[in-house]
């Protein structure tokens, strides 16, 4: 089966923590599910692989599979636990206190498929979960490899608290296409905390494309020797940020597996992660016209360096 865009990684069950509710909203994330489903409402033809304990409900795979998402390489796996995450906002949703409180085992490369043809595929690890080699037998069956490295560059103290470290194996670094992080992260993955220094050192290594997203700030794309600054687009509501950068890559790759130019790709990404905000988790995607009007937008006001 060929698919357009192709995203591996886990699954997560979410306890989002927001300042002004008591409870928890317990949802379906992980960076697979908001990538996909980004992509899939501007009509890409997706697919997840991914890893479950026996306790991920099956209303969650319901659901993707109704929204036209191809799921038949998520694998439940018996005896075993589904990647949680709790997520803690402080009180103006500017950062998150994450904490691990299971994991499912990593993705070996022997779950992978044995025809996977995909013009994408995006690499989105959210707790060490995909090795080098799986990144270089899927390097082989698409055009482009896209990574968001965070789950690579997170470490989990005793209660399983989220702390970022360097990067140790750069070598997946040299098979990808297209980068996505947040500034900490590239700064954890290169070591470099000047943000152009750091995505040059991200390009040393033979990236096409280097996307930082900056938050409420929006965005900087890298490419071609040229840096253009990308704006956000001001949501209706900021309900909750989870998962924001995550539409962002999956409204990137949905316009640039259709051959659309670099800036405009990123302009609908910017488009696509102010319309997730607006609700919880990845149940609140903007429809496509409404999404498209948000990066013309955007486009008109794109600033190249």
């Amino acid at each position: 089966m060929d698919f357009e865009i192709v995203s591996v990684g886990h699954f997560s069950i979410d306890s989002i923590n927001l300042p002004n509710r008591q409870l928890p909203y317990i949802i379906l994330g992980g960076s697979v599910a908001y990538v996909s489903l980004s992509a899939r409402r501007l009509g890409a033809n997706v697919s997840i692989i991914s890893k479950v304990g026996e306790d991920f409900p099956e209303a969650y795979l319901w659901w993707l599979s109704q929204e036209g998402i191809d799921i038949s390489n998520v694998a439940k796996i018996k005896h075993e636990k589904t990647t949680r995450f709790e997520l803690n906002y402080n009180g103006d949703l500017s950062s998150r206190i994450l904490r691990l409180t299971s994991r499912s085992p990593s993705i070996e490369v022997e779950d992978l498929p044995n025809s996977l043809e995909a013009k994408a595929v995006h690499l989105a690890p959210i707790a060490n979960e995909i090795p080098y080699e799986v990144a270089e037998k899927l390097a082989k069956s698409a055009e482009i490899i896209s990574l968001d490295p965070q789950g690579l560059v997170r470490v989990f103290d005793e209660n399983g608290l989220v702390a970022n470290e360097s990067l140790k194996d750069k070598r997946m670094l040299e098979l990808i296409d297209v980068y996505k992080s947040s500034h900490d992260e590239i700064e954890a993955v290169t070591g470099v905390a000047d943000l152009k220094l750091a995505i040059k050192t991200v390009h040393d290594f033979g990236v096409e494309i280097v996307i930082v997203t900056l938050g409420m700030k929006g965005a900087v794309l890298s490419i071609g020797g040229a840096i253009y600054e990308i704006p956000a687009y001001t949501p209706n509501k900021l309900i909750d940020p989870t998962g924001a950068g995550d539409a962002f890559i999956g409204g990137f790759l949905a316009e640039y597996v259709r051959s659309k130019e670099a800036l405009w790709c990123a302009c609908v990404g910017s488009a696509l992660a102010s319309t997730i905000v607006e609700g919880v988790g990845p149940t609140f995607l903007g429809d496509e016209n409404e999404i498209y009007r948000r990066a013309s937008v955007l486009y008109e006001k794109g600033i190249k360096h």
